[in-house]
């Protein structure tokens, strides 16, 4: 069998490998899953104006992000629950990730642990995406853990107080099955997705554990647990970005949650350049959400993004093929980042600026 030749190929080629729930839980979104669509179609509304006689006999895809090096622009973004779509789920994702030089962001409710994704990193960051709970021994517990286990910031998820209406997994009355745990907080307090009559368990976890009160002035509480930097993810406006700088927050990630939380939220792209206007260089900026193609990179980084997350792109190559899968996707997202920059004239990210893109 021929490998897939695009993301998307990777797509229809999961859907073959996944259970309906597993299916479900991956692809959807939120409500009418309006913001889910417009993520992708996000992308289209922009076009390229290419500069040519350009030497672009040799590209340079590396940056640095939190004085971090990394090999490319193009990051793995925190996705629960790996498993369901691979028996090694996180670990498989993690050792793809060092094998290309892709930093990856571990999921609070991943399926492989703390330390058991730690064990795979060689010289490629990892970051923890973080959940504040109710119990915030429990928060503690798990920032001191990625912090032990050589994660190199973290990331907190502030979109999502409470789940976002996701009806696909409402009608799935979606859990975990058999034999699959919470394998960051089981040992912690023994917290499961609950399985709930005409509901998503995830839905009814979230209302039970995770904390809706928290605010900006957390964020002081959550800097006095740890010497890592820290990303706030889920940041759409302009105003909440120069709040996360004055809060000395070191980066954002903007996001909608990939269309999962607030139904007819902006696309997170069309929310980047007043985020980048107010904000600048004071700190880093990345974005997610609707990525699938080198040319959505290329478009994202010239409208000021420092790097881009990808995440369902990476749930189809684990269901498809495991580590392989993983690798692979990341390749062909990699390699047609590196075509566009050519075709682009643009020799190194540094080059990549506003007036590529209109």
């Amino acid at each position: 069998m021929s490998l897939p030749i695009n993301l998307f190929e990777y797509e229809s080629l999961a859907k073959k490998h996944l259970s309906q729930m597993a299916l479900d839980y991956y692809n959807s979104g939120a409500g009418d899953e309006l913001t889910l669509q417009d993520n992708r179609a996000a992308f289209d509304r922009y076009r390229l104006r290419p500069r040519m006689l350009i030497d672009v006999s040799q590209r340079d895809l590396t940056t640095t992000i939190l004085g971090q090096s990394l090999s490319m622009p193009i990051l793995i973004a925190p996705m629960a629950f790996q498993c369901l779509a691979h028996r090694e789920g996180e670990v498989a994702t993690a050792k793809a990730a060092q094998e290309i030089g892709a930093a990856m962001v571990l999921s609070t409710l991943s399926t492989k642990s703390i330390e058991e994704v730690a064990n795979e990193r060689k010289n490629i960051p990892q970051w923890f995406q973080l959940y504040i709970h109710k119990d915030r021994s429990l928060t503690r517990n798990l920032v001191e853990r990625a912090e032990k286990s050589g994660f190199s910031a973290l990331c907190l998820t502030v979109d999502a107080p409470l789940l976002g209406r996701r009806e696909r997994d409402r009608h799935n009355q979606f859990t975990l099955p058999s034999g699959m745990e919470l394998a960051n907080l089981t040992a912690i307090k023994d917290l499961a997705i609950p399985e709930t009559v005409g509901e998503s368990g995830l839905f009814t976890y979230f209302a039970q554990q995770i904390d809706p009160s928290i605010t900006w002035g957390d964020l002081e509480w959550l800097r006095s647990q740890t010497q890592l930097p820290i990303l706030l993810k889920g940041i759409l406006r302009g105003d909440n970005a120069k709040k996360a700088v004055e809060y000395g927050v070191q980066g954002i990630i903007v996001s909608n949650h990939g269309g999962r939380q607030l139904d007819g939220a902006i696309a997170s792209l069309d929310a980047l350049p007043e985020i980048v206007k107010t904000v600048g260089d004071r700190i880093e900026i990345l974005i997610d959400g609707g990525i699938r193609r080198g040319t959505d990179v290329l478009k994202a980084l010239a409208l000021g993004a420092k790097a881009v997350l990808v995440g369902r792109p990476i749930l189809w190559g684990l269901a498809v093929s495991g580590e392989a899968g993983v690798r692979h996707v990341l390749e062909l997202l990699r390699d047609e980042l590196d075509l566009a920059m050519a075709l682009s004239g643009c020799p190194s990210l540094r080059d990549i600026d506003a007036r590529l893109i209109t």
